[in-house]
């Protein structure tokens, strides 16, 4: 029995090959594109190999050539599937031979086995002439995807300013109207329009609390919008990091009350003095521990750390700060993909957690910008505040003393 690798973009010849093949006692490999089909010459190692010279995208006599150039596919027989009657074109690239289609099912299988035995033909005369034409369509095919990608990509990039400025304009138009909305609240809570009932608090204090998630997600999307058009400005001074990191954890825990989930966190008295900008990197915190809010679930937990340790110089220092989740963690393959903008897990309109996808990306924009960066692993790795919780961990870091990039 042999294996026999068939490339074709027809499914009529398709079945027809592997029923002739099968019943031959071979066992029959299909691709129906000259890509997939060098793919599965290198995973599966056919003992042979059937492609059609007119396949779309690349064609059999380059299918062949790239086979050709394959360490296990030097010594294996090639044959061309061709709808010419002379076709010296395939073996001057490389094929042994060439069945002749539309293919006769009388001789097929024995013309097959033929090739398997070790039958090879050779072209008639000098072939260097038709080296060179094919030569030269490969350059001019190629050179008809270079155009076509480059387009694409000059399309891709307007698509990418149009967008960025669709963020920017969405977000002072959410933002402006929000401003007396926010004044008005504050005044009626304070009671400086007069005394509330109890049941009036209640509602509006439930309105000023979705209105500052309004503000919240508004305030992501100039932050996004500004570093995607590289216009996102930091500004320079002290703070201290556990602090920041405290008060980062008080904010959620109210804020999150509701949810019934318990936060554990290590001793964030310690005094960690640093140079940046606190502000963006308190709001890239609450991003993190938000996100762990959102997948754990009702009655879990959720653990918060300190680290320091030394960078690569003797006076530089990096602070850590890590959360824990016992949610359902995140699958290797999506781990890179949460921190760019916009990538949700599930992002299915029937999904159980909120959000947009902005804030992890928010996040480790602004870590690297301030020296450091952020880590993800699920499971978590390291035991925070005496939990080793099972969902995910997010470690952000960045430098006691960054050199901090403007932008635009």
């Amino acid at each position: 029995m042999a294996i026999i690798l068939h490339i074709e973009d027809e499914t009529e010849n398709l079945i027809m090959v592997e029923n002739l093949l099968t019943s031959a006692g071979h066992l029959v490999i299909s691709a129906r594109d000259g890509l997939e089909g060098a793919r599965l010459a290198e995973t599966r190692q056919p003992d042979m190999v059937l492609v059609d010279t007119t396949l779309p995208n690349l064609d059999g006599y380059e299918v062949t050539l790239r086979l050709r150039g394959m360490e296990l596919m030097k010594n294996k027989p090639i044959v061309a599937l061709s709808g010419e009657q002379d076709d010296e074109t395939a073996l001057a690239v490389g094929a042994d031979g060439y069945i002749k289609k539309p293919i006769n099912a009388e001789i097929f299988v024995s013309t097959v086995e033929m090739f398997l035995a070790g039958h090879r033909e050779r072209a008639n005369h000098d072939i260097s002439d038709k080296l060179r034409v094919r030569s030269q369509k490969i350059v001019e095919r190629f050179e008809n995807k270079v155009l076509e990608l480059s387009e694409a990509n000059r399309r891709l990039e307007e698509l990418a300013r149009l967008r960025n400025e669709f963020l920017r304009n969405l977000s002072h138009e959410f933002a402006t109207p929000m401003t007396p909305v926010v004044g008005y609240l504050r005044l009626l809570l304070n009671e400086e329009m007069g005394p509330l009932t109890p049941l009036q608090r209640k509602c509006l204090e439930s309105i000023n609390t979705s209105t500052q998630k309004l503000r919240a997600l508004v305030d992501t999307l100039l932050d996004i919008s500004g570093l995607e058009m590289g216009r996102l400005h930091l500004y320079e001074r002290n703070y201290d990091f556990a602090e920041l990191v405290e008060k980062a954890v008080g904010e959620i825990t109210e804020s999150s009350a509701q949810a019934d989930i318990s936060f554990i966190s290590e001793d964030l008295s310690q005094k960690l003095p640093a140079r940046g900008d606190p502000d963006k990197l308190s709001r890239a915190m609450m991003h993190i521990l938000d996100n762990a809010v959102k997948f754990t679930p009702r009655g879990g937990e959720v653990a918060v750390g300190i680290r320091t340790r030394k960078g690569l110089t003797h006076s530089d220092e990096l602070y850590q700060v890590i959360v824990v989740d016992n949610g359902p963690g995140i699958s290797g393959e999506e781990i890179e993909k949460i921190l760019e903008p916009f990538h949700q897990v599930d992002g299915s309109p029937t999904r159980s957690h909120g959000g947009v996808g902005l804030g992890l990306a928010f996040a480790r924009h602004i870590a690297e910008a301030m020296g450091g960066g952020i880590e993800v692993q699920s499971p978590p790795q390291c035991s925070v505040a005496g939990r080793e919780l099972g969902g995910t961990a997010i470690c952000l870091t960045v430098r006691r003393n960054p050199v901090i990039a403007q932008e635009g």
